[in-house]
């Protein structure tokens, strides 16, 4: 089944709605470089990691400007894993899993994954993503999903699909790219940086009754 990560919690309350409806993971968006309203401090990133009930994979989003930054963010927050956007070296990647042992996902531009071969034996998971100059997701945009299934097909990580999903076309995407995993943050929004419950609950459950197997036909008489 595909998991699925609800993106740019900012509230309890919006983390318990995420539990809620079944989700897998938990985005939460800190210390980037692009004016966001779904960006908190680190001090209610921490609160909201250490509020997830368990069973609920925390992942901390950030834009990886700086490792010492980042080694600071992780040892903080204490997130389960750390998303990184942005310009990354594999030093830095070596860096922060020997510092903090945690789990790294590492946003990868949908028109250009040609480049993520560069970090998928470092790497735990690639977020594909629609992504503006400034490296970072949350575009609200979709990208070609068949293309992205081809273009992974010769990755080693898992392929978390990212860029304007929504309740109506999730399931779309899950049986076109067969990721191993779909992240949402906007599509699933009352307003800018507030998750809406009906949408969160549909989109978790649209996203499980998707299927990626074919069904069979039966032979003609």
């Amino acid at each position: 089944m595909t998991r699925v990560k609800i993106c740019g919690v900012t509230t309890r309350g919006d983390l318990e709605t995420v539990a809620d409806a079944g989700a897998d993971a938990v985005g939460i968006i800190c210390d980037v470089t692009v004016d966001t309203p779904r960006e908190v401090s680190l001090e209610r990133a921490r609160d909201l990691i250490e509020a997830a009930p368990p069973f609920v994979t925390t992942v901390l989003v950030t834009m990886a400007t700086d490792p010492e930054r980042t080694i600071e963010l992780v040892e903080t927050a204490t997130p389960d894993a750390i998303q990184l956007h942005g310009e990354v070296d594999r030093d830095a990647i070596d860096s922060l899993r020997a510092a903090t042992g945690v789990t790294i996902l590492l946003a990868a531009d949908a028109e250009d994954l040609a480049d993520a071969d560069r970090y998928d034996d470092l790497v735990d998971g690639l977020v594909v993503d629609s992504t503006d100059e400034d490296g970072a997701g949350g575009t609200g945009e979709t990208h070609d999903w068949e293309r992205t299934r081809t273009a992974a097909t010769h990755l080693e990580s898992p392929v978390i699909l990212a860029g304007g999903l929504e309740p109506d076309n999730v399931a779309d995407a899950i049986r076109a790219a067969e990721p191993f995993a779909v992240d949402v943050s906007s599509g699933v929004e009352a307003e800018e940086g507030r998750k809406d419950p009906d949408a969160v609950h549909s989109f978790v459950a649209r996203a499980g009754r998707a299927t990626t197997v074919e069904p069979e036909v039966s032979p003609s008489p």
